[in-house]
């Protein structure tokens, strides 16, 4: 090839290149997406641990969100009210006080209060043992199999198996919600950091059922509710629930239950 064909060769070559980088940058200006810069502001606020515990697509889909109003300013749990004070100072609004809260796992039922209705070997995942016979070897169908799935699920290492049952730090937990959504049978919620006291049991089965299969599970013989001041316990399908905005931690019906299941909150 000859000089006259490498230059025309460099010269088309030059010509592409500068036509692609005009049609790139006039894109660029017609599909500029605007980013509100509160968005900014606002993550690097949060906590940054893309937990999801706020219903949204980690921080950057809550700082998107909170910035079109779709979200509360004090919608990060992980961050509580110190995070939710500052981005509320970033959209120039007032963030109301949001009450702490920690999973509770409403389970007691550990190896020497529940029983098993036959022993199993295998692996070792709450949501897998519901398929196995009787959901699982322990008699009651509404206790905590104790196989940690909420423990994996827990992205602040606030869970912990101890004696077949799973257990909540109550300083660790940051109320993400990934526990509760990891649970199949739904015995974790999220309940008030600063209640005094818990009903660490869902059995609906009736007392005697209840009874047989676990020495701590709530027969919903209604003493609790009877001996309340402040109506703050509801009995309901053979089972206690405490309204916890109602509550007063006076411990009474801690004292009336029979089978010690409401227990204090530490």
């Amino acid at each position: 090839m000859d000089i006259k064909g490498i230059i025309i060769a460099v010269i088309i070559i030059a010509a592409v290149g500068l036509f692609i980088g005009i049609f790139l940058g006039i894109a660029a200006i017609v599909f500029k997406v605007f980013v509100d810069p509160r968005e900014e502001e606002i993550l690097a606020n949060l906590p940054g641990n893309n937990c999801g515990g706020c219903g949204y697509p980690g921080c950057s889909g809550l700082a998107a969100a909170i910035v079109k109003g779709e979200a509360p300013v004090n919608a990060c749990s992980v961050g509580g009210d110190t995070v939710g004070k500052a981005v509320a100072d970033i959209m120039g609004v007032e963030a109301a006080n949001s009450e702490r809260k920690v999973a509770f796992v409403k389970c007691a039922g550990d190896c020497e209060k529940a029983k098993s209705s036959y022993d199993y070997t295998g692996e070792e995942d709450c949501s897998m043992a519901m398929y196995l016979p009787g959901q699982g070897p322990k008699t009651c169908n509404f206790g905590c199999h104790g196989y940690g799935s909420c423990v994996k699920a827990c992205p602040f290492d606030a869970i912990e198996v101890i004696n077949n049952v799973a257990v909540v730090n109550k300083e660790k937990c940051k109320a993400c919600g990934k526990c509760v959504a990891a649970c199949p049978r739904n015995l974790i919620e999220l309940i008030p950091y600063h209640a005094k006291y818990a009903v660490a049991c869902s059995s609906k089965d009736k007392g005697a059922a209840t009874t047989k299969a676990c020495s701590a599970g709530c027969i919903g013989c209604g003493l609790c509710k009877k001996n309340c001041e402040k109506n703050a316990i509801e009995v309901s399908d053979f089972h206690a629930t405490i309204h916890y905005d109602l509550c007063i931690g006076c411990g009474e019906c801690v004292e009336k239950c029979p089978k010690g299941s409401i227990v204090a909150h530490k």
